[in-house]
């Protein structure tokens, strides 16, 4: 009965409260589906639209950017309000042994409230010039999205191409073995010396060295384009799909030109000329005062003795200090205009080049497809055809194969080098979608 009273329950019935068992099941949802969330982010790389979609979403440097823009817009209202006003609090008839204590009966105490006014429209000037560096930086940041696009599109061309021309080596050593297979069978029949089965075995061997080479390059592609996206050098990419497409809308060089004065490059700079314009006429109105007007009470002992108004105007001396601001101001003004003719030519150099690129590059694609391509096949088929019969020898069929193949490789380096051009112009177009 004693040990019944001690003990009503026995211990080894006791469980663990449950207070906590909602908490748990509620972290592991979330874990697992942020684990979900993450398995299932799709991996750029497949298409061309996936990696645009990536750097506007993803590149660091634009988000950088999107806070600089941000930040610019944050400084217009400051700029053109009201300095903070001033307060100040004195005391009079001290005792210079007892700061604490007054000298006479009753302590005298001044109360000063001052505000300093721009006149002459300073301030909307300075509103104005902030809201010009605002739009300049916001331009700065569209520039960067283009030539960050254009990068990326680069990028993919070139790795596109390194996986192209893997392809091509592969159905290059795919025919060797057929070649080698065929040499075989003539070589057996007595038709063929042993040696051109060696010949095309050492021809395997130099193209596996050079596919060793083509998959270096396709790694050093695969790393600049991660670089570009702003992720790993090592993350994984998609395998590519089909070839790019890079339409070009001018019709001519001189309509691609035509819009470069309207090339964001171009109007961020000349935004900031303008900026620096407000500038000089905001020196110049600093030659007038600005004033400070306040308001003030005398306090003697308990009650309120007077009280004051207050006018200040600042005295224009420093002539010399304001005539050099003023001419800083006109010289940086220069400055901007002439860096904005120089973005312009600048422009315009970079739209010809890549113009003079894409254009060569098509034109070499389109001769390798439409002649050089039909023209290799014809005479490997006709070379293939007369070894079997025992009229050329295997050095004409393996010098047919390698031109055949060769016109293959020549068609796709055409159409990355077209594309190379095509991404550059329409980084002056304007192309950012």
């Amino acid at each position: 009965m004693q040990a019944r009273r001690l003990h009503p329950r026995p211990l080894f019935r006791r469980r663990p409260p449950l207070r906590h068992l909602p908490a748990c099941v509620l972290a592991g949802a979330l874990w697992a589906l942020a684990l979900s969330a993450t398995a299932t982010e799709p991996i750029p790389g497949h298409s061309l639209e996936s990696i645009r979609s990536w750097v506007l979403e993803h590149n660091p440097e634009l988000r950088a950017m999107d806070f600089e823009a941000q930040a610019a817009e944050a400084r217009i209202q400051p700029a053109g309000a009201l300095p903070d006003p001033m307060a100040s609090v004195g005391f009079r008839g001290l005792d210079p042994n007892k700061p604490w204590r007054s000298a006479g009966a009753e302590r005298e105490v001044n109360y000063a409230l001052r505000q300093r006014l721009p006149l002459w429209g300073k301030r909307g000037l300075a509103r104005t010039a902030a809201s010009q560096d605002a739009v300049a930086v916001g331009l700065d940041r569209i520039t960067a999205a283009r030539d960050l696009l254009a990068e990326a599109e680069a990028a993919y061309v070139r790795y596109w191409h390194a996986d192209q021309a893997v392809a091509v080596l592969d159905r290059r050593i795919a025919l060797l073995r057929q070649v080698e297979e065929i040499a075989g069978v003539r070589y057996a029949l007595g038709r063929a010396a042993q040696q051109d089965a060696i010949r095309a075995q050492v021809e395997q061997t130099s193209l596996q060295r050079e596919r060793i080479e083509r998959l270096a390059t396709k790694q050093e592609a695969a790393a600049t384009l991660n670089a570009v996206l702003g992720r790993r050098s090592d993350a994984p990419l998609a395998t590519p799909g089909e070839a790019p497409r890079l339409a070009v809308h001018s019709a001519s060089l001189a309509e691609a030109l035509d819009d470069a004065d309207a090339h964001p490059a171009v109007r961020s700079q000349q935004a900031r000329a303008e900026a620096a314009r407000t500038n000089v006429v905001l020196q110049r109105r600093n030659r007038f005062p600005d004033i400070t007007v306040g308001v003030g009470a005398m306090q003697l002992g308990n009650g309120l003795e007077s009280t004051e108004l207050m006018l200040e105007v600042e005295i224009p001396f420093q002539q010399r200090a304001r005539r050099e601001r003023e001419r800083e101001s006109r010289l940086l003004e220069d400055a901007a205009l002439a860096r904005r003719d120089a973005t312009l030519r600048a422009v315009e150099e970079r739209g010809a080049s890549a113009w003079s690129q894409w254009t060569s590059a098509r034109e070499r694609r389109a001769l390798v497809e439409n002649t050089l391509m039909p023209q290799a096949d014809a005479t490997w088929q006709s070379a293939l055809a007369s070894y079997q019969v025992g009229e050329v020898d295997f050095g004409t069929l393996l010098e047919a194969l390698n031109e055949w193949q060769g016109a293959d490789l020549a068609r796709v380096d055409a159409l990355r080098d077209e594309l190379l051009g095509a991404a550059a112009v329409r980084a002056i177009e304007g192309e950012i979608r």
